[in-house]
């Protein structure tokens, strides 16, 4: 069983490269990936993204890439030339506005200016940045999915332990309800001897026991609940459980909003809203499993 949650790093330091790739992953319905990476990986993004879901199937991923290149290799200046003619232009607006001022502007000074240059790679990235990437990726991968593991099982046992309270708290509704409706008929027929001295129609007092039984009877609910208990509990051996759980907690709610309305009594209200209350926190834990 895996969590969401969880955070990886890796680092490539070889032939003059220093490349360093960090993950980081939080709960998501769906796997969406985010790539942050310098503009020379541009086109291995979708590289990034598939090596990602072949590790995971949920969550909101944010990949970050940066590194570090001591080797030598051809390099071409860019020249953004808006930028270049918005300072001269400025210039020459200062010149005709303070014409006292000597104008220095040259065109070494143009290109000292901020953002008018800026050093490329002639290239793209090449076979050892891929290399390192790929390795640098695959290590930061495992160590997510390892944090994620831990992270998990503690997840696991907190909603294990939770569901052991739920299975007690449904023994003990299936304990009392066969009480309801006795206790329901024995209420009927001390109203009816009091109102009619002692005069009892057996006959009527059977039948509206009969009725009420049928109205809060919750056998199905509780046959159901057992059933949705044992399947959690196989669920639970498999590591991506998130959905099907997801699933399941919403008819642990459906049953349990059921017998609640059909009780009649109580007792079996308050076991059943304890109930309620303990399958919502495992839904909210179930939030952070992929």
């Amino acid at each position: 069983m895996y969590s969401m949650t969880g955070f990886g790093k890796g680092e490539y330091r070889e032939n003059g490269v220093e490349l360093t790739v960090e993950v980081k992953t939080v709960n998501n319905r769906f796997l969406d990936v985010s790539v942050k990476s310098p503009r020379i990986f541009a086109a291995y993004e979708e590289v990034i993204r598939s090596l990602v879901r072949e590790g995971l199937s949920r969550g909101h991923v944010d990949v970050y890439v940066t590194f570090t290149d001591k080797r030598e290799k051809a390099k071409a200046l860019f020249v953004d030339m808006p930028a270049a003619k918005a300072y001269v232009q400025a210039a020459k607006e200062i010149a005709c506005a303070f014409p006292e001022l000597a104008n220095d502007v040259t065109v070494s000074s143009v290109l000292r200016a901020p953002d008018v240059t800026r050093q490329e790679e002639v290239a793209g990235a090449d076979e050892t940045l891929v290399e390192a990437l790929r390795s640098a990726l695959s290590r930061a991968l495992s160590a997510l999915k390892e944090m994620r593991k831990t992270e998990g099982e503690r997840l696991k046992e907190d909603i294990l332990s939770r569901m052991e309270k739920i299975s007690l708290l449904r023994e003990k509704i299936a304990s009392r309800a066969p009480l309801v409706s006795e206790e329901y008929r024995k209420k009927l027929t001390d109203r009816m001897q009091e109102f009619l001295d002692g005069k009892v129609d057996e006959v009527r007092i059977l039948t509206e026991a009969a009725l009420f039984a049928d109205k809060c009877n919750i056998d199905e609910e509780l046959t159901r609940l057992s059933s949705h208990v044992k399947e959690f509990y196989a669920i639970c051996k498999n590591d991506t459980v998130g959905r099907k759980l997801d699933f399941l907690v919403q008819e642990f709610n459906r049953e349990c909003n059921t017998v609640c309305s059909k009780s009649n009594d109580a007792e079996i209200t308050a076991y059943a809203l304890d109930m309620k209350n303990e399958i919502e926190k495992v839904r909210e834990q179930i939030q952070n499993l992929e």
